[in-house]
């Protein structure tokens, strides 16, 4: 068991090394609990000119020049090479809700890796905000107002059957897999209600969806497995 590092009843903002605009980091990062650094996604806060409450990760992009002005107490290297720096940090988080930066983009490998995590920690509310788009694992019931017309994809990590309400093309009786069939590219055509019935569905909006898509996140039912303690 892996006690929490960080432990809040509000939003955790989680940086990585990856690509995101500053802008949507800084806006986030004023109304936070806690702001934690992945490794060296610390670096990116301090140039905002944030402070990280916690630095996760094998430390092995944090130049010793960043870690001489961090606060000793706040790193917390995690010496082990078989969980990615997001997932380090995602074990050790408790929170209502974590906004992470800096894990989409950049590099193909990062961005599949951290969304085999958001399945791995399918317990925790956790949304990855990159330049375009807001990246969420779907939990078992979701209920969002969204424009008509905007995109909606669903991206299956494994074998998962759903239902929706609101898309122009429904999902029920589609058997979803990832060498089988996917649901890149839907549009919303009123209300939404989306239902899954295992954690392996990630869902893609638009940016610009991201406060919907935190209100709903915020009352949807969360799957069962292991978090932080």
């Amino acid at each position: 068991m892996i006690n929490s590092i960080v432990r809040e009843t509000g939003t955790v903002i989680l940086v990585g090394g990856g690509d995101f605009l500053d802008a949507d980091l800084r806006a986030a990062c004023q109304s936070a609990s806690a702001r934690v650094a992945a490794d060296g996604g610390a670096g990116r806060l301090m140039r905002l000119g944030f402070r990280p409450d916690a630095v996760i990760g094998d430390m092995d992009s944090l130049s010793p020049e960043l870690r001489r002005r961090l606060d000793p107490d706040t790193i917390h290297e995690v010496d082990e090479q078989d969980s990615t720096d997001f997932e380090k940090c995602l074990r050790r988080i408790s929170a209502a809700e974590i906004l992470g930066f800096g894990f989409l983009g950049a590099r193909v490998d990062h961005t599949v890796a951290a969304l085999t995590v958001l399945a791995a920690r399918s317990r925790q509310s956790c949304i990855l905000v990159g330049r375009e788009d807001a990246v969420v694992l779907a939990p078992p019931r979701l209920v969002l107002e969204l424009p008509v017309g905007m995109r909606l994809s669903l991206w299956p990590l494994g074998h998962v059957a759903g239902r929706s309400t609101g898309l122009r093309w429904p999902i029920e009786g589609i058997d979803f897999a990832p060498a089988g069939t996917i649901g890149t590219s839907n549009e919303v055509t009123g209300p939404v209600e989306l239902g899954f019935d295992a954690p392996v569905m990630v869902l893609i909006l638009p940016k610009k969806a991201l406060p919907e898509l935190r209100r709903g996140m915020a009352q949807a039912p969360r799957w069962g497995g292991d978090e932080a303690d």
